[in-house]
Formats: structure tokens, C-alpha cells, sequence
């Protein structure tokens, strides 16, 4: 038996939260779907937008850098020789023919083919001379905006005599090629050398590049209101858009061929996918109904305003790659100036 003190009784308080009580099963939730997602919406950021625009800028240059290589060119430069091959030879064979049945006539074959060589040659020669202006013009506009921001005084002289030349035959920059060239010993600074130059030999040419866009707008507005078919429409509105860029870049000095209007013509269009300026539909829409139009106007008259300002974005957009200098210290034409040509009398019904 123990020594030890026994212990007294004592009575203990047990917490009913404590117990040893088996967990409680939570009953399981019936799966449901959830209906709040379909109301999400993603809501527009300019400065994603801006960098998209970048990204769409630098991936266009980016293929223009890898144009070096192509299987594509390959396939084309192999079949177009096989084609000449094959020409030649038929052409040879032809004219041994006819020599065969009479010298005349084998002589007489020979020489056209030589007239026709000849006007092959010099339409290729007009081609690359046209080719050459057009990146003489595209050159003489990115050396121009690099010394604009550089301020640099001799890259400046350098742009503005190689725009002197580039505009030579002008009869509009005249006055404005006298002018610079008294200026010519004058200390000026580059940048404003630069706007010099452009507001003394471009300012005239942009006033009637202005006009010939105008012109065009106002003629594609009228004839796309009063065709009663799409496909005049489409045929019309085509080759007045041809027709306005060529007419443009021969008044900044570039002429260029029939291929050298295709490359152009190409690179306006991606000038517009750049920029933005093809998505134009809601665009142009809130500037009609803005200035109170819809009310008053027919939808068929509507669709020629809107087919006239199309024709005038594409106009401006050729002017930015036409003109041999970049709007630096000129105002570049907006294009609620032509919607207020194409519809006179809207801005004071919407006053």
C-alpha cells in the first residue's frame, strides 16, 4: 500500500465543444453553372492599342527586311526563264520558216522582232526608272524627318538640295527654289532649314495635291449616288483611287511606271492597315450623322459621301508616301475638311 497522500475528489467541467465527436459531413453542393461570366466584356485600352499598332508597324518592316530570300522568287525568276526559253525558241523556229519560204519575209520577221526588242527594252528602262524615283522620294523623306529631329545643319542642306532637284521641274516651286537659294550663305539651324524648304517648295504642291483629292472625292461622291449598280460602283471607285494616286505622286516628282503604281499602290493600302485609317466604317458614320446628315440626306446620297471620304483617305494616305518630305512644319489635311467640301452647308445646319 502507498505512502503517499491520497488525493481528494473533484468534480471536472467538460466543454461540449471539445468532445471527441465524429465530423460532420458538409452535404455536397450541387454543380451549377455559373451565368456571370457570359456578361464580361473586355473593355478598350488606347495604350494597348497604340502598342498593337507598333507591333503591326515593326512586323511590316520586319518582312520587308526579309524579302531577300524566297522560294516563291525562285519558282518565279526558273518559270519566267523556261517561258522566255521557250519563246525564243518558237520565235526562231518562226522565222526560219519564213525564210524558208520566202527571204522577205523572213527579213521583215526579223526586223519587227527588233522593233518589238527595242520597245521591250525601253519599257523596262521606263520601269526602273520609275522604281528608282519612287525610293529616291521614299529616301529623301526618311533622311528628311532623321534631320528634322536631329537638327542637323549639314544633313539638313544635303536633304534640301536633293528636294531642290527632286522638284526641279515644277514650274510651282520656282519662286520658292529662287528664295532658298538666296538663303543659301544664311547660318540656319537644321530643323528650321528643314521647315523652310518645305514651306516654300511643298506648301504649293500641297495645296493642289489637296484640290486634286477633292476633286476626285467630290466625283466618286456623285457617281456612286446616282449608279444603280454596285459593280459601276466598284469599277468607278477603282480607277479613280489608281487615278488619284498616280496623279499625286507625279505632282511630288516620283512618276512612276506601271509596276512602280502597283508597288505604290500596295504600299498605300498597308499605310492604311497601319495606321488604322481602313477601319472606317463606324468612323465614318459618327462624323455623317454628326453633322446632322442622316436626317436630311437619302441613304443612297449618304453612301456617296461615304465613298467620297473613303476615296479622300486614300488620297491623304498617298500623299504621306508621295511626298518627299514628312508634314513636319505644314498642317496635314484632316479629313472632316473634305467632309465639309463633299457636304457644303452642314456646318451651319448643325450649329
Amino acid at each position: 500500500m502507498s505512502e503517499d497522500t491520497p488525493r481528494r475528489p473533484a468534480a471536472f467541467r467538460i466543454d461540449p465543444a471539445s468532445t471527441l465527436a465524429p465530423p460532420r459531413e458538409e452535404p455536397s453542393r450541387a454543380p451549377r453553372a455559373i451565368a456571370d461570366l457570359q456578361r464580361i466584356t473586355i473593355e478598350p485600352d488606347e495604350a494597348l492599342e497604340m502598342e498593337a499598332a507598333k507591333a503591326l508597324d515593326a512586323a511590316s518592316a520586319t518582312a520587308r527586311r526579309r524579302r531577300g530570300f524566297s522560294f516563291g522568287n525562285i519558282f518565279l525568276g526558273a518559270l519566267s526563264a523556261i517561258v522566255s526559253l521557250a519563246f525564243g525558241l518558237a520565235l526562231d523556229a518562226f522565222i526560219r520558216d519564213l525564210f524558208a519560204r520566202a527571204d522577205w519575209l523572213g527579213w521583215l520577221a526579223l526586223g519587227l522582232s527588233a522593233v518589238a526588242l527595242f520597245g521591250l527594252l525601253g519599257v523596262i528602262g521606263r520601269e526602273v526608272r520609275g522604281l528608282l524615283r519612287l525610293n529616291t522620294v521614299e529616301k529623301e523623306r526618311r533622311e528628311g524627318l532623321e534631320a528634322y529631329r536631329t537638327d542637323d545643319e549639314r544633313k539638313a542642306r544635303s536633304v534640301v538640295s536633293r528636294l531642290v532637284s527632286i522638284l526641279s521641274s515644277r514650274p510651282e516651286t520656282a519662286g520658292g527654289r529662287a528664295r532658298l537659294k538666296d538663303t543659301a550663305d544664311d547660318i540656319i539651324d537644321g530643323r528650321d532649314l528643314i521647315g523652310l524648304a518645305e514651306r516654300e517648295l511643298l506648301l504649293p504642291l500641297d495645296a493642289k495635291a489637296r484640290a486634286l483629292v477633292l476633286a476626285s472625292s467630290k466625283r466618286v461622291s456623285v457617281v456612286t449616288a446616282v449608279s444603280p449598280r454596285a459593280v459601276v460602283d466598284l469599277a468607278f471607285v477603282l480607277f479613280e483611287t489608281l487615278r488619284v494616286i498616280r496623279m499625286v505622286s507625279e505632282l511630288y516628282g516620283a512618276r512612276p511606271g506601271t509596276i512602280g503604281l502597283v508597288r505604290l499602290t500596295r504600299d498605300v493600302l498597308a499605310h492604311l492597315a497601319v495606321t488604322g485609317s481602313i477601319a472606317v466604317g463606324d468612323s465614318l458614320v459618327q462624323q455623317v450623322v454628326g453633322h446632322g446628315l442622316a436626317a436630311r440626306l437619302s441613304s443612297k446620297l449618304g453612301e456617296g459621301v461615304v465613298n467620297g471620304l473613303l476615296t479622300a483617305r486614300v488620297g491623304l494616305a498617298a500623299m504621306d508616301l508621295c511626298r518627299p518630305l514628312p508634314f513636319l512644319s505644314v498642317q496635314r489635311p484632316k479629313i472632316g475638311d473634305f467632309l465639309r467640301d463633299l457636304t457644303p452647308g452642314s456646318g451651319e445646319t448643325s450649329r
